[in-house]
């Protein structure tokens, strides 16, 4: 095992990685031969096995963890943060502690929570919170607390501390309350202000940019109860704040309760409103279908009208639902609660047609039985046959109509990027592109392209094959960027923890992409077609070395 450095550097330890990945696909022996010793999935592979393997950056990164003793690079990270921790001055570690208990939207930073760190960091430093009684809500010390109120029983209701949060908000916004060390001390505190005397409505603007903690969006109010509600999703804090007259129509906490239906239900049966919130049609982004069940049963509309732009919504729930691909169980409770099983979207498609038309055969069923089945043209069998990939029905339709699918409706050729949008099947996006369907067709929740929908979702193999198959970097959605905005955006964010953005930007600069230059006005921007962006390290490196 190697020894780390008295004072490593994340950075460093990346390019590290970064070079072990670069040497490992040129096959370099003593690369290769880490690999097998180290990474758990190439472990004992023989040399000429492991070097076939499509290792990727995360699978260097957790090779020269473990070189260091580390299970994961998650906990090489955190070790090394703590490590730099220890170094900052007073003030600055406890900044960059708060910004790890509390996220972007309470500091004004970019970054998320991890609570996780932030209590191990805690451990090595237990004095963070010593004399704060407003830091000391962020780790649920009720005595400091009780210190406080006895100097001074106004401080309960007074904003005040590093982040100027009022002590409820303080204590409800804790990421802290995910951790079972901290979540009773965290309820506890919170009881004890409520029964001295504090608000149970107190909030904050929100302060996630570009918005600051100096100028927080007062538009976007974030209150203690969205806090328990809809950040920790903690049923018991909900009860606890509910109890004391929390509002539960703050315009946030239903919205962002439904990951935990209990905390869902919790609000709606203390009087949260449905109508106006848009939790309905969020709950159709969730897998299971009981928080769909909870707001239509607590007055939610089945039928409720879209208030978004065009290329946002189909129209009606059952609609939406539909076009997600979610379950026949959704379908089923939207019908109970009134849902119109004729619904239509804008261009005219049925709710049975659209079933069949994205490869839902078992929710046409549900539709049929309600009544909704309906005989489709042939341009509805065509897109039919695409979308559950069979290629055989497919080409027989077009071989009758040579025409198709160029002669196909907007909403039905949106088929192609909605599929890669919600994770449908690959195989019905290569039949689609390989029968001609128009490969820059906008679609999913933001107008986007197939390329533009591949790239944020990091498919390279994806992103490959419709790049070969004429997908072009300049395709454009309704951000009014393009696909190096999309680039840009999913390398910093990172929206599907299994992606290979490295191999989309790879693909996309031998398929015209233009190559990047360093902005000599901010050395942590690119220049790139003629704009400036950002990108997370390892994409600016891949953009700057192909130049």
């Amino acid at each position: 095992m190697q020894l780390l450095p008295q004072h490593p550097n994340l950075e460093h330890l990346k390019k590290q990685a970064k070079e072990l990945l670069r040497l490992y696909r040129t096959g370099d022996s003593d690369a290769i031969a880490r690999f097998t010793r180290s990474l758990p999935s190439a472990r004992n592979q023989r040399p000429e096995d492991a070097s076939l393997a499509p290792l990727r950056l995360h699978d260097a990164q957790s090779c020269i963890a473990r070189e260091y003793g580390f299970l994961s690079w998650a906990g090489l990270a955190d070790h090394v943060e703590t490590l730099r921790l220890r170094q900052d001055a007073p003030a600055v570690r406890l900044s960059r502690w708060l910004a790890l208990v509390y996220g972007g939207d309470v500091t004004g930073s970019s970054g998320l929570a991890r609570p996780l760190l932030a209590a191990r960091i805690l451990r090595e430093h237990p004095d963070l919170a010593g004399g704060d009684p407003y830091v000391a809500c962020a780790i649920g010390d009720e005595a400091q607390l009780r210190h406080a109120t006895a100097a001074d029983p106004a401080w309960v209701n007074r904003p005040g501390g590093p982040l100027k949060l009022p002590p409820l908000v303080a204590i409800t916004h804790s990421h802290l309350a995910q951790l079972p060390e901290f979540h009773d001390r965290l309820y506890r505190s919170a009881q004890y202000l409520l029964q001295a005397g504090t608000d149970p409505n107190q909030k904050i603007g929100n302060r996630y940019p570009p918005a600051s903690l100096a100028t927080p969006d007062e538009n976007g109010p974030l209150s203690a109860l969205y806090g328990a509600a809809g950040v920790n999703r903690d049923p018991a804090l909900t009860t606890l704040l509910l109890d004391a007259g929390a509002d539960p129509n703050d315009g946030e906490s239903l919205y962002h309760s439904l990951e935990n239906p209990e905390c869902t239900r919790l609000l709606l049966l203390n009087g949260a409103h449905v109508t106006g919130t848009n939790a309905l049609r969020r709950s159709l982004d969730m897998a299971h279908a009981e928080a769909l069940e909870l707001l239509l049963a607590h007055g939610g509309d089945a039928n409720e009208p879209a208030s978004g732009p065009p290329t946002s919504d189909w129209g009606a729930p059952l609609l939406r639902a539909i076009a997600l691909r979610r379950s026949p169980r959704h379908i089923e409770a939207l019908l109970a609660a009134g849902a119109d099983p004729s619904a239509r979207t804008p261009n005219g498609i049925s709710a049975y047609s659209l079933a069949l038309q994205v490869g839902m055969p078992d929710v046409a069923d549900v539709l049929s039985r309600a009544g909704a089945a309906e005989p489709l043209s042939l341009d509805e069998q065509f897109v039919a046959a695409c979308a559950r990939a069979d290629a055989v029905e497919a080409r027989r339709i077009k071989a009758l109509r040579p025409d198709l699918p160029g002669s196909l409706q907007e909403a039905q050729l949106r088929l192609l990027p909605d599929t890669i949008a919600w994770g449908s099947s690959e195989a019905a996006v290569r039949v689609m592109v390989e029968l001609g369907w128009p490969i820059a067709t906008p679609g999913g929740d933001w107008g986007a392209s197939a390329l533009n929908q591949a790239v944020f979702h990091g498919n390279a193999d994806l992103a490959g094959f419709l790049l070969a198959h004429g997908a072009s970097w300049q395709e454009k959605h309704d951000y009014g960027d393009n696909v190096i905005g999309t680039l840009s955006w999913a390398s910093i964010n990172e929206p599907d923890a299994d992606g290979d953005l490295a191999a989309c930007a790879r693909a996309l600069l031998a398929h015209g992409m233009p190559t990047a230059q360093r902005d000599p006005g901010n050395p942590e921007l690119v220049l790139i077609a003629g704009r400036r962006a950002r990108f997370s390290e390892e994409i600016t490196n891949i953009l700057l070395e192909a130049g």
